[in-house]
C-alpha cells in the first residue's frame, strides 16, 4: 500500500499537503475562530472564497507538474466531490435543528467533524484504488451501485429522518455515561468525579456517521475519474475543507435549491454508467466534466426558476 502511495506521488508531497491542511485547520480554529460566536454572511463567503482560490492554487500545481491530464483530473474530481458534499449540507441542516445546536456552536462541531473525515476518506480512498487495480471486476460493481443510488434519489422520495432516533444515537445513550444537559460548548463534562459525554459530542459522532454515509457515494464517483490516489484524495479534501464555510453561507437558503438533488442523482447515475461502459467507450475527463457541470447548472437554474412553493402548481 506505501508503495502504491509513492507510486501516485513522492513522500514529499504527502507530507506537505498534510502539513498544510493541518496549518490552515490550526489557524481557522485557533486564531480567525478562537472566539465561539456565529459566523456572518459575509464571514463564511470570505472563507469559502479563500478555500476556493487554494484549491485552484494547488490544482494548477498539479497542472504544472503531472500535465494536463492530471490537471483535468483532479478539477472534475474536485467539483464532483464539491457538488455531491452539497447534499451534506441539508442533513447538517437537519441534525443540528434536531439537537438545538446554536449557530455559534456549529464552526466547532464542523471543525472536529473535517479532523475525522481526513481519517475516514484515506481509508475507504485506499481500499477503493486498490480494490479497482487488483479486481477490474469491482469497477461494475461500483459503477452499479452509482447508477442505483442515483435511480433511487431520482425516483424514491426520501422524508428527513429524525437524527435523534438513529440506531447508533440510541445505542450511545444507553453504553456511555451521558448527560443531557451537558450542553452544546464541551464534548465531556464532569459531574461528581465522573466524565460524562454530551450532546455536542453525540452531534459530532453523528456528523462523522452522515459523512461516511455520503463517502459511499462520492468516493466510488471521483474513482471514476482518476485512480490515482493522490488525485482523489486532495481533491476530496480540498471540496471537504471548504464545506464549513459553505454550509454558514447557504444553510439559510438550502430550501431555494429543492432541485439540485435530482441534478446530483443524474450525475451519480452519469458517473456509475461511465464506470460500467468503460471497456467499451471511453469517456474523456473533459466531456465528463461538461456533463457534470451543466447537469449542476441547469438543477441550480431550474430551482431559481421553479421556487418550491410553485411545484404543486405545476
Amino acid at each position: 500500500m506505501v508503495d502504491a502511495l509513492l507510486q501516485a506521488a513522492p513522500w514529499w508531497a504527502w507530507a506537505g499537503f498534510h502539513a498544510f491542511v493541518f496549518l490552515m485547520l490550526a489557524l481557522d480554529l485557533g486564531v480567525f475562530n478562537r472566539r465561539v460566536h456565529a459566523p456572518s454572511v459575509r464571514e463564511a463567503a470570505i472563507w469559502s472564497a479563500v478555500w476556493i482560490t487554494l484549491a485552484l492554487i494547488f490544482n494548477g500545481l498539479i497542472w504544472h507538474a503531472e500535465g494536463t491530464q492530471k490537471g483535468l483530473e483532479w478539477f472534475t474530481g474536485y467539483v464532483l466531490e464539491k457538488s455531491l458534499s452539497v447534499d451534506n449540507l441539508f442533513v447538517f441542516v437537519l441534525v443540528f435543528r434536531s439537537f438545538q445546536v446554536d449557530l455559534r456552536h456549529q464552526h466547532r462541531v464542523l471543525f472536529w467533524g473535517v479532523l475525522g473525515a481526513l481519517i475516514m476518506r484515506a481509508a475507504m480512498i485506499l481500499a477503493g484504488t486498490a480494490l479497482l487495480n487488483r479486481f477490474e471486476w469491482m469497477m461494475y460493481v461500483f459503477g452499479g451501485f452509482l447508477v442505483y443510488t442515483g435511480l433511487k434519489m431520482l425516483l424514491v422520495a426520501e422524508e428527513d429522518a429524525d437524527p435523534t432516533q438513529y440506531p447508533l444515537v440510541r445505542a450511545f445513550r444507553r453504553l456511555v455515561p451521558y448527560d443531557e444537559s451537558g450542553g452544546h460548548e464541551r464534548f465531556w463534562v464532569i459531574r461528581e468525579g465522573k466524565r460524562f459525554a454530551t450532546p455536542m459530542l453525540l452531534v459530532l459522532i453523528t456528523i462523522e456517521v452522515t459523512d461516511l454515509v455520503f463517502a459511499v457515494d462520492s468516493i466510488p464517483a471521483v474513482l471514476a475519474v482518476s485512480r490515482d490516489p493522490f488525485v482523489v484524495y486532495t481533491s476530496n479534501i480540498f471540496a471537504i475543507l471548504g464545506l464549513r464555510s459553505l454550509y454558514f453561507l447557504l444553510a439559510k437558503m438550502m430550501d431555494r435549491f429543492h432541485r439540485l438533488k435530482t441534478g446530483l442523482a443524474v450525475v451519480l447515475a452519469f458517473v456509475g454508467v461511465k464506470m460500467c461502459i468503460a471497456q467499451w467507450l471511453h469517456i474523456p475527463v473533459q466531456i465528463s466534466l461538461l456533463v457534470i457541470a451543466a447537469v449542476l447548472a441547469g438543477s441550480v437554474v431550474a430551482s431559481l426558476a421553479w421556487p418550491a412553493e410553485q411545484d404543486g402548481a405545476e
